[in-house]
């Protein structure tokens, strides 16, 4: 026979749960991306799908990086070359290039051309390296197991940096 408990019993049960919950450590499941030369580490909740790289419309006077529009799904997605947007040359198009859209919580509908999509990364198997540079959206760095640079991207701080924002050119 069940144990029965009083309601108040499990309203505390129910809440010492949630408060460990909400104390328990990230998880440290990142997706891992290669754009250029670059490795990247996404939170998986920032990142919303991968797409093979749609058909997208040009649009004039912008930014080399803003590769324009894609129809995804009858919603238009703005599309952003990330190597050539951190500076690197412009990706080439290969049958491995993703379209990684952008959550739709950070109320940005765009889109990230990458190289290729290289699968979940633990960060616990790796080592914190130095940060490169200062850039608001550029997180911690790791080496990995084979000396391999990874950066954590903080698509939040990117998608808010008047940087992506300004395709204008």
């Amino acid at each position: 026979m069940a144990k029965q408990i009083s309601l108040r019993e499990f309203q505390q049960g129910l809440a010492q749960r949630l408060r460990e919950a909400q104390t328990e450590a990230e998880p440290t499941s990142r997706l891992g991306v290669q754009a250029g030369s670059g490795n990247w580490l996404l939170k998986l909740d920032d990142a919303g799908e991968m797409l093979p790289l749609p058909e997208f419309s040009s649009v004039p006077l912008t930014q080399p990086w803003y590769l324009g529009l894609a129809n995804i799904r009858g919603v238009l997605a703005s599309v952003v070359d990330f190597a050539a947007f951190m500076g690197g040359e412009q990706t080439v198009r290969t049958p491995d290039c993703r379209l990684l859209l952008i959550a739709e919580r950070f109320h940005s509908f765009s889109g990230l051309l990458i190289s290729r999509m290289l699968g979940l990364k633990n960060v616990q198997t790796m080592q914190p390296a130095e940060k490169a540079t200062e850039r608001s959206w550029i997180g911690a760095a790791y080496r990995d197991e084979d000396g391999r640079l990874w950066h954590e991207l903080d698509i939040g701080a990117l998608v808010a940096h008047d940087d992506f924002l300004q395709v204008g050119a």
